[in-house]
């Protein structure tokens, strides 16, 4: 059996507590991990990081798909908004690592999967923008009725005939588990809008098409052992690796031999 593909998973900044400290922490929900596992990767967690900032390729080098994860608002200055004041708790850093990793890797057409605020990101790293504060332009709460869990937070969506939503989630209503307020606004350069709540039309999945795999989506497939997504998020990196090492392969091949 070969290798299996590694995922990089951008981990948030938060306070935490566990034992007797109380501390600023770089974490990921395991659920995350357990989603990858199971669909025979392996998760490798990236922490915000001036110099990989600076220099996305000496960590995307050792990728072969990159998972955007779910957490805090991204900082509106980012899309030339002004704070809503309901945007809170935004962590300049990590904007800045994952954006600059996003956008690198778009760049090396590598695989990528943006979940929740991923999704946003994804967005704002190609050009567009987001709602701030959703209630306020819809008039309800039904895309995180309780803040800290998905109970009581499932709809479903509707996704585009042929898009890479709908095959990665194997099916074109597809149930979800969301908890965000905020959304995608002006649609980024070349992306396109292939998933929509079924019962407000809020943009739900977007996706780069003519691409391996780039899709961004505002729901939470790690959090739903049922989801296809991930799995086939996994399975398309570990094509994009077995591709890489054979051209690798046919390189090496090709390379003039060594005066001996």
């Amino acid at each position: 059996m070969s290798a299996r593909p590694v995922i990089g998973i951008c981990t948030p900044l938060e306070r935490a507590r566990w034992s007797v400290w109380d501390l600023e922490a770089a974490l990921l929900p395991t659920n995350y991990l357990d989603a990858v596992r199971r669909a025979r990767g392996m998760a490798l967690l990236l922490a915000p990081d001036p110099a990989l900032t600076a220099n996305p390729d000496e960590a995307l080098d050792l990728l072969d798909g990159l998972m955007l994860a779910g957490g805090a608002d991204i900082d509106p200055s980012l899309y030339g908004a002004e704070r809503h004041a309901e945007t809170v708790e935004t962590y300049p850093e990590r904007d800045a690592f994952e954006l600059a990793l996003t956008r690198r890797a778009l760049e090396r057409e590598l695989p990528l999967l943006g979940i929740c605020r991923g999704m946003q990101l994804l967005n704002v790293a190609a050009g567009g923008t987001l709602r701030q504060h959703l209630p306020e332009e819809f008039g309800h709460h039904e895309h995180r009725k309780a803040i800290g869990t998905f109970d009581g937070a499932d709809h479903d969506v509707e996704l585009a005939a042929g898009s890479l939503a709908e095959r990665a989630a194997g099916e074109s209503r597809h149930a979800t588990k969301s908890h965000h307020h905020q959304g995608v606004g002006r649609v980024g350069d070349g992306l396109v809008v292939s998933g929509w709540s079924s019962f407000d039309e809020l943009p739900e999945a977007i996706e780069l098409p003519e691409r391996e795999f780039v899709l961004g989506v505002q729901w939470h497939p790690e959090a739903d052992e049922r989801s296809r997504l991930i799995g086939a998020f996994v399975e398309q990196a570990r094509a994009h690796r077995v591709a890489r090492d054979a051209a690798d392969a046919a390189q090496a091949g090709a390379a003039p031999a060594r005066a001996t």
